[in-house]
């Protein structure tokens, strides 16, 4: 222990006499080696701070109990408000600069595009630091396995964004389902209002002067470059196939959560999907591939040992599944944001958004038993959804290896993730086509990629439509790979 404290006063009497050479110490040097003191606060880095940003670093923050070290976005309209909340935390709008300059960094959060999720956290967890990432994972299938591969390779704690999993709906649902309330289940729904965005529209032609306050460069990242347009930034983004992940993307991770908890589900082997025609006029059927559809439902199927197969659909655009007989029709199924079904053989399972009002039908037998039921997953400390940053922050002060089970952490999201973007693959496949005239003043399409891909999820391979899997990974712009 005193060659420990000796190792620290030398550090510090060093550090005093290259004043400027660190803005931070970190809290593994005062601690000495391997040992990360409860009471401390973590250096918090956030990288994206505006919109679902905002959040993030007030819930990294933690009302003051960590310190946020440093901010970083391309557009100065989201870094001056986050500056005057923290004006001791370091600026910048490039990350890169950021991870180089600020060595004491502990952690950090990211809460950018989907399509700079990837470059940011590897290059956070590559420089050994805990990370937080809003869903989905990361923008396609390739990066979504990575990351899930470099939480272990550098021993850093990780959280995915899906706030609700962190919830005591998500947890009573699986109780439920593990109690046998309602049966064997190998039948699941989730749906979502979503998009509230365009989608399904063509990619705009018009090239307009970029705000003085955003560098655009930065924002378009690994993404090939195009000229700015306001139909991608600030908030658009998410509609489109180079920057978005969809509705699907948005949403799946929060709707997707319960059941794939409560069944303990993995890898999907078999992926289809449908989606609504776009027009551009008498008879003329739009095609959009750069664009996600307006609607869309995609159909899943998950192996299981020792158990039938089981088939989870997803539907997004105001689309929902059929109501079973079980829930009375005066019975609101989901929330305004969307829901979940499960079907059993017993009865049947339905909640909202991040596992909210969960509900056991039919009522009259499983209510009473739903109720008495006894608390057997352990509950996350936190109010509302705070609990889900706390916990992440709690993990990162215990050190990698050291800490409770998180809700949302990369060895689960990773999986989860895969499955959501499994969705998207299915739909960008379907968009591919060869296009053919009969008669000329009809234009008809024939649609390849209709049809069901089968998924060798350990070598990451389409195995019977090899035009998709053009999209299990992304060609990165010069000077963005990793």
């Amino acid at each position: 222990m005193s060659e420990n404290n000796n190792s620290r006063r030398d550090f510090i009497k060093k550090a005093s006499l290259i004043a400027g050479s660190f803005y931070i110490v970190p809290r593994h040097v005062l601690g000495g080696k391997g040992f990360i003191a409860p009471s401390d606060k973590l250096n918090i880095a956030s990288v994206g701070v505006g919109g679902k940003g905002i959040v993030d670093v007030n819930g990294a923050w933690n009302n003051g109990s960590e310190n946020i070290a440093a901010i970083c976005d391309v557009d100065d309209r989201y870094l001056e408000p986050m500056a005057k909340k923290f004006p001791n935390a370091k600026i910048y709008k490039d990350f890169r600069k950021m991870l180089e300059q600020e060595k004491g960094i502990d952690a950090v959060t990211v809460s950018t595009p989907d399509h700079t999720h990837y470059v940011v956290s590897m290059a956070a967890m590559q420089a050994g630091k805990h990370v937080y990432v809003q869903k989905p994972l990361a923008h396609n299938l390739y990066e979504v396995r990575k990351m899930t591969e470099a939480t272990v390779k550098h021993k850093v704690v990780t959280q995915m964004g899906n706030q609700g999993g962190s919830g005591d709906g998500v947890r009573r649902f699986t109780e439920w389902y593990q109690a046998g309330l309602i049966g064997d289940v190998n039948r699941v729904h989730a749906w979502t209002n979503r998009p509230v965005w365009p989608q399904g529209i063509p990619t705009p032609t018009e090239k307009m002067d970029v705000p003085k306050e955003l560098d655009w460069n930065l924002w378009l990242g690994p993404a090939k470059y195009r000229d700015y347009n306001s139909a991608y930034h600030p908030f658009d983004w998410r509609g489109w196939v180079d920057f978005g992940t969809g509705a699907l993307g948005d949403m799946g991770c929060h709707m997707i959560d319960p059941p794939y908890k409560a069944l303990g589900l993995g890898y999907p082997s078999e992926v289809e999907c449908s989606m609504t025609n776009a027009w551009a006029g008498k008879f003329k059927e739009g095609y959009y591939p750069e664009s996600f559809p307006v609607a869309s439902m995609v159909n899943l199927k998950f192996p299981r040992a020792g158990k039938p197969d089981l088939k989870l659909t997803w539907y997004d655009g105001g689309m929902m599944p059929e109501r079973p007989d079980e829930i009375p029709s005066d019975v609101k199924m989901g929330d305004s944001s969307g829901g979940v079904l499960m079907v059993g053989t017993k009865g049947v399972m339905t909640c909202g958004v991040y596992g909210s009002n969960p509900m056991l039908f039919p009522e009259n037998k499983l209510k009473e038993a739903g109720d008495k039921l006894p608390i057997t997953i352990p509950r996350v400390v936190g109010a509302d959804k705070e609990g889900h940053y706390q916990q992440w922050l709690q993990a990162c002060k215990d050190g990698y290896g050291k800490h409770k089970p998180l809700s949302s952490s990369f060895d689960y999201a990773g999986p989860m993730s895969e499955t959501v973007i499994m969705g998207n693959l299915a739909i960008r496949s379907y968009m591919v086509r060869a296009e053919k005239k009969t008669p000329v003043w009809i234009e008809k399409y024939d649609y390849p990629g209709r049809k069901k891909l089968l998924w060798d999820g350990k070598n990451m391979k389409i195995t019977n439509f090899d035009e998709a899997n053009a999209f299990v990974k992304r060609e990165y712009r010069e000077g963005w790979t990793l």
